[in-house]
């Protein structure tokens, strides 16, 4: 059985000094770390919070993704693609179902899609020009309403290499959003091709590929 919450926070208090910080983490070193390990220290580690608090859109009524179910740059009848603005990387997409699903009660239908979706999206990222990987996350711990983040690396760039990349993402100045956008619809209009769907929110099944494994 998994450590109660006071268990592990006693747990790693065991390994923090007498202000409750742990030793910098060994990622700290990596080469391809935004920091310098001198100079850092790591926060003070915070007691449990036993109930936690709520997520945003628990409530179906209050969630914003259900009210943005038709916003986006492709969609099928039971998703949608969105573009995140104001990041640093030259792409960052979002993939929402359009009903309100977090991972753990997704249908298992549409779970079989999602993974046929990102697939998709990822093949089409990494066919952009100059970008060398696509990254996909689920995080879930700030929105009940399933998001997976699809993060394009820009060809060359080693140091945003693996998990440091959302943070190098925070600290790089805004890419000019125009050429974001133009990627986006490439991206978008590939997706149609080969997983069906439209550019626009409306039209219904008949718009969705026939044969697709998606349809």
């Amino acid at each position: 059985m998994a450590l109660r919450p006071d268990e592990f926070y006693d747990h790693a208090l065991a390994a923090a000094d007498d202000e409750r910080r742990l030793p910098l983490a060994r990622m700290t070193g990596w080469d391809i770390s935004p920091f310098e390990p001198e100079g850092l220290r790591v926060a003070p580690l915070r007691p449990p919070v036993v109930p936690e608090p709520p997520r945003h859109g628990e409530d179906p009524a209050q969630c914003r993704a259900c009210r943005e179910r038709d916003a986006g740059i492709w969609f099928n009848d039971r998703w949608r693609l969105t573009r995140v603005t104001g990041v640093g990387v030259p792409l960052v997409l979002m993939l929402h179902p359009r009903e309100h699903y977090d991972m753990a009660d997704l249908p298992d239908g549409l779970a079989a899609e999602l993974g046929v979706l990102s697939a998709h999206v990822v093949r089409h990222v990494q066919a952009l020009p100059h970008i060398a990987r696509a990254h996909v996350y689920r995080i879930g711990d700030g929105g009940a309403h399933l998001h997976i983040w699809f993060f394009a690396r820009p060809e060359g760039q080693t140091q945003l290499y693996g998990s440091w990349m959302p943070v190098w993402d925070d600290l790089l100045p805004e890419y000019p959003a125009d050429v974001a956008d133009a990627e986006a619809a490439v991206v978008a209009d590939a997706l149609v091709s080969s997983a069906g769907g439209r550019r626009t929110p409306g039209g219904g099944a008949p718009h969705d590929r026939p044969g697709a494994a998606v349809s």
